[in-house]
């Protein structure tokens, strides 16, 4: 038989006969309204998982994860404060109706009902995707089936402390609120949990105010396979620098009592907490999962004996302030009034076509007050003798650090964070002094943990920062490359552009190093990133457009909310010459403060018609390099560097190459996913007549020692390859 239904008989029936689970008497907390708010909460919460089953038969609803068994969740809400951010599992349906019992004016029934339907009404997603979430509520959606929320919590928690010492013009957060994140027992087992508990401590121990609330939902089991007895607590009670807490999550007065007890400790200590609640978990893990399937029919049955809400009706009794008649009231016109609610959801419009889904993948621009850039007196302090050097010739590694100073003068907002970017300056010293001028809450030195750097910028970016993270190499990307495409660049798109957390990423990488690192310190592959929808990818070659480009960087994302990439390629941060020993014709002067690229604006080197090479990064460089014996063999180029990888700027790249008789792509990323499969397809579409070639790299990794740049494009490969195409012999 359907086991909600069979959870559902037994509650009717049991509740008529008097027939409840056996426990301790209720403790003294909660007041008797908000215990009856709190099984309110309960029952509706149960009756939308119930109707959205039903909902899913009738084809008018869509995949959900059901909440029942985890209704102790609304006692811990109504434990918190309305404005504490809340970043919550799948199944914490409870936690967000007795949310919005103490906020007024929420239609959360309503609410949600759409969102089962998929309605573009829903006021959190806009029909993109079942979730839970709510801007008035302060809780972001959450569409992770893992744990890759808990970073940003950190985040979130982190930006509570900061923003009191530099209090960010876009602030959401309240000074004395708290951050709270919540997760399965299984969850906790996954690298990205272990990370941000980690994390945590990490920073608790070092006295930094951490105001974080950890949450384990522990009902024994994850999807079908069994947690160990004891393990949560095994695992987690004697952790550093995090106070444990242990509560009875099917009894919601005790539930209420210890979460009081965490929020006050989290709150007034500004420290982490764990708060451990156990669960059971009816039905089965989500959809059409039937848990008798993995499990005996006698375990099934005992969890469905400890429903929480039987043990919340007779714990009510008990306490005086609900008899079980009035109880099973509420019980049977919450499910009538949800079921018709329901009906009248499914009715309204759903998403008709790809426009609108995509309506809320660029977030809304936002209003900021006008900066006139920084002062002469605040520059004078900040660059000391630096100021001299402006008007020479610098590598490109020293103008993003003056970028970098003079951005973090003008915004003070601006706040990176790295491994090893404080005292030490970066592995290559692009952030040398940034940490002397502008002091360690601003110049973050973090834990070697890439989820946990990107993390900390996005829950930043949830309280008003426009966090800078660097991650140290464009290979250690990939151990967090959730962060940016399952967490930074979905919530606008799941929150219909209600939450957004604006950043500008820091990457060094591509490849050309000689001798040093193999493929972790050289890798030349961007696809991971430019198939993420919205991400912007943005790519200098020299270090005037390193600086132009940086500050157009920060511009998007401190006024238009966006999430930004900005790859420096390594090879060229020390690139001092171009053609010969001490040329110094790849070093350039550092452009005004007020100067900046705008995304989109291609670059351009000559005005010839024969060719024109198409390339960025150091591919730019190495055109350039080529350049002298292309005019030697009379084929007048032109060299066009896109600088902006994604979006594909193609309006511009198309206008900068109008007239070429030829077009050569030069893409030092590899054959298979690079930029080059985007540019051919660009120009064979739009430029039938113009032959076109590429020159790419291997599929390959790339070796350490001297055969570094083997699979790579090489100066005498761009040669021969426009000779090939333009039918030139040498």
């Amino acid at each position: 038989m359907d086991r909600a239904q069979i959870v559902h008989e037994n509650f009717l029936s049991r509740v008529a006969r008097r027939d409840f689970p056996q426990g301790p008497p209720p403790q003294a907390g909660m007041t008797d309204t908000q215990a009856v708010s709190v099984f309110r909460s309960q029952v509706l919460s149960r009756a939308l998982d119930r109707t959205s089953r039903d909902m899913q038969k009738r084809g008018q609803g869509f995949y959900t994860i059901g909440s029942s068994g985890h209704e102790g969740m609304a006692a811990v809400a109504q434990a918190l404060r309305p404005t504490d951010i809340a970043f919550l599992h799948y199944r914490d349906a409870a936690f967000q109706i007795a949310r919005a019992e103490q906020v007024p004016g929420q239609q959360i029934a309503w609410d949600m009902l759409l969102s089962f339907a998929c309605s573009k009404e829903d006021p959190i997603s806009g029909g993109r995707h079942k979730v839970l979430g709510s801007k008035a509520l302060m809780i972001p959606p959450q569409t992770s089936t893992i744990a890759s929320h808990l970073p940003k919590a950190v985040g979130a928690s982190y930006s509570l402390g900061a923003a009191r010492r530099h209090d960010p013009e876009h602030r959401e957060l309240p000074e004395d609120g708290i951050a709270v994140c919540s997760f399965g027992d299984a969850s906790a087992n996954h690298s990205t949990a272990q990370g941000a508990i980690n994390t945590a401590g990490w920073t608790s121990v070092q006295s930094t105010p951490l105001p974080l609330l950890f949450i384990c939902e522990d009902n024994g089991i994850g999807i079908s396979v069994k947690t160990p007895k004891g393990w949560i607590e095994m695992s987690m009670a004697q952790r550093p620098g995090i106070k444990y807490f242990q509560a009875n999550g099917l009894d919601i007065f005790e539930t209420y009592a210890v979460a009081r007890k965490a929020a006050d400790y989290v709150r007034y200590r500004r420290k982490p907490a764990f708060l451990h609640l156990k669960t059971v978990r009816l039905y089965g893990h989500a959809g059409a999962d039937v848990p008798t399937t993995y499990l005996s029919k006698s375990e099934v049955e005992m969890d469905e004996a400890n429903d929480p809400l039987l043990h919340s009706v007779r714990l009510l009794d008990q306490a005086g302030a609900l008899a079980p008649e009035a109880a099973l009231k509420i019980y049977t016109d919450t499910c009538a009034r949800t079921d018709r609610v329901a009906d009248e959801a499914a009715t309204r419009p759903r998403l008709a076509d790809a426009r609108e889904v995509m309506a809320s993948l660029i977030p809304p621009k936002r209003a900021c007050k006008p900066t006139n850039g920084p002062t002469i007196d605040a520059r004078s302090v900040a660059f000391g003798g630096d100021l001299r050097a402006m008007s020479e010739p610098q590598p490109m590694s020293r103008l993003i650090n003056w970028a970098l100073t003079d951005l973090m003068l003008e915004h003070r907002e601006l706040v990176c964070m790295g491994e090893d970017v404080g005292r030490k300056g970066g592995v290559y010293g692009v952030t040398q002094k940034l940490q002397q001028r502008f002091g360690a809450d601003r110049v973050i030195d973090t834990l070697l943990d890439e989820q946990s750097i990107l993390g900390l910028a996005i829950g930043m970016g949830h309280n008003g920062f426009v966090p800078i993270p660097e991650i140290q190499f464009l290979a250690y990307l990939h151990n967090a490359e959730d962060q940016i495409r399952g967490e930074a660049a979905t919530l606008p798109f799941f929150s219909n552009g209600q939450f957004t957390n604006p950043m500008v990423v820091r990457i060094a990488g591509l490849g050309y190093q000689k001798g040093f690192g193999g493929h972790f310190h050289n890798d030349n592959s961007l696809a991971v990133l430019r198939d993420i929808p919205g991400v912007i990818i943005a790519c200098p070659s020299n270090g005037a457009d390193a600086a132009k480009m940086l500050r157009e960087c920060v511009r998007l994302a401190r006024e238009e909310q966006r999430v930004v990439v900005f790859l420096e390629p390594i090879a060229l941060y020390p690139m001092r010459d171009l053609h010969e020993p001490q040329d110094a014709g790849w070093m350039t002067t550092y452009p005004a403060p007020d100067q900046r690229i705008s995304i989109g604006e291609v670059g351009q080197h000559g005005k010839g018609t024969d060719l024109g090479i198409v390339t960025y990064g150091n591919g730019h460089y190495l055109s350039r390099q080529a350049l002298p014996q292309l005019q030697a063999a009379g084929i007048a180029s032109r060299i066009i560097d896109m600088r902006w990888l994604a979006p594909l700027p193609a309006e511009s790249l198309l206008a900068a190459t109008q007239g070429c008789r030829h077009v050569l792509i030069v893409d030092e990323c590899r054959r298979t996913g690079s930029q080059s499969e985007g540019l051919m397809t660009l120009f064979r579409e739009e430029r039938v007549q113009t032959p076109i070639a590429r020159v790419v790299a291997e599929d390959s990794f790339i070796a350490t020692g001297p055969a570094y740049a083997a699979p790579l494009p090489s100066t005498e490969g761009i040669v021969a390859a426009a000779l090939k195409l333009t039918g030139v012999s040498k």
